[in-house]
């Protein structure tokens, strides 16, 4: 069986990498894409995991669909498009290794995936179905991840979700909130930002959000709060769980390699959304925060994403 089936946006991050000799600003390209980063993240940790999404036929594309395969991620449901380029976003950093983005995706392939080509047997295999919010931005592609999560609640799968909210990539944040929660009542396990509580949750605090979306009927939530840990919520309780402490060098990637390593020990732990308890629900974030603490000593997210071996190594320390 799959572990994890995720379907969305998969693109190229061009990465500010300093400036050449004449002064110009210099970009390096790296594979990208939240859905995409959440994959290769736990095929790294020794899961099976297929992805779902377009890119286009051009030299990108064949990059992308060639770096996932590397990591082993079953591309079976990774449609090559003729017409759409493949999207980019150009990747600003701070000093600080906080990232700022600018896309080209007028359209781009991700938002021009169709209904008819989804790979609904995949989705079958799969023991949970995950998708972010990019998506939800445009059609023909909102439409296609409305039926792929009809399939995957069909198939009983475990839905997981995060929204990654992009303000560019939306004509508002009114309609970015009003797209972002209209999934929401397909979810078992919830993954949002601190700054998305607002916008997923109608809820100004991390508390109050959680408590939200577990009463819409979410089982496990979990609110990132950056470098102060994670706040995981469920039935029977709630608390942060500390990060690792880490000297960023990029963090492209961090909150996808977290939800990466919270799905691998999810799936591990062989139960169900409902019937995680708060002690392993903070178990699943506490392995979640050592594989980002890890991805972002390094520069891209599919690049630095690291192997079992040296996640179990900081978990030992």
């Amino acid at each position: 069986m799959i572990s994890v089936t995720a379907l969305g946006e998969l693109l190229i991050d061009f990465t500010d990498a300093g400036t050449s000799a004449g002064g110009q600003k210099l970009f390096e390209r790296n594979a990208g894409g939240a859905p995409a980063n959440v994959l290769v993240a736990l095929s790294r940790l020794g899961h099976k995991t297929a992805f779902m999404g377009k890119v286009g036929t051009d030299m990108h594309g064949q990059f992308l669909r060639s770096t996932l395969e590397a990591d082993d991620v079953d591309c079976t449901g990774l449609v090559m498009d003729d017409e759409h380029f493949t999207t980019l976003a150009f990747v600003a950093l701070s000093p600080e290794g906080e990232r700022s983005f600018s896309f080209a995706r007028k359209p781009g392939a991700d938002t021009c995936l169709t209904t008819d080509e989804l790979a609904c047997d995949v989705i079958r295999e799969s023991r949970v179905f995950h998708v972010g919010s990019l998506s939800l931005t445009d059609e023909p592609a909102r439409s296609a991840t409305l039926a792929a999560l009809d399939c995957a609640r069909e198939a009983g799968c475990v839905m997981s979700y995060d929204p990654n909210y992009r303000a560019s990539l939306w004509a508002s944040p009114e309609a970015a909130s009003e797209q972002m929660r209209s999934i929401l009542p397909y979810m078992d396990l919830i993954k949002i930002s601190a700054e998305e509580c607002e916008l997923v949750a109608g809820a100004a605090t991390p508390e109050e959000a959680a408590a939200a979306l577990l009463a819409g009927g979410a089982k496990v939530v979990v609110v990132t709060l950056d470098a102060e840990g994670a706040f995981v919520a469920c039935a029977d309780g709630s608390r942060v769980v500390p990060s690792f402490h880490v000297d960023p060098v990029d963090t492209t990637g961090a909150g996808d390699s977290f939800w990466g390593g919270f799905l691998a020990a999810f799936c591990e732990s062989g139960l169900t959304p409902t019937e995680v308890g708060i002690e392993q629900a903070a178990s699943f974030v506490r392995f979640g925060n050592a594989v980002a603490s890890l991805c972002v000593r390094g520069r891209g997210g599919i690049p630095s994403m690291p192997n079992r071996a040296d996640v179990e190594a900081l978990l030992a320390e």
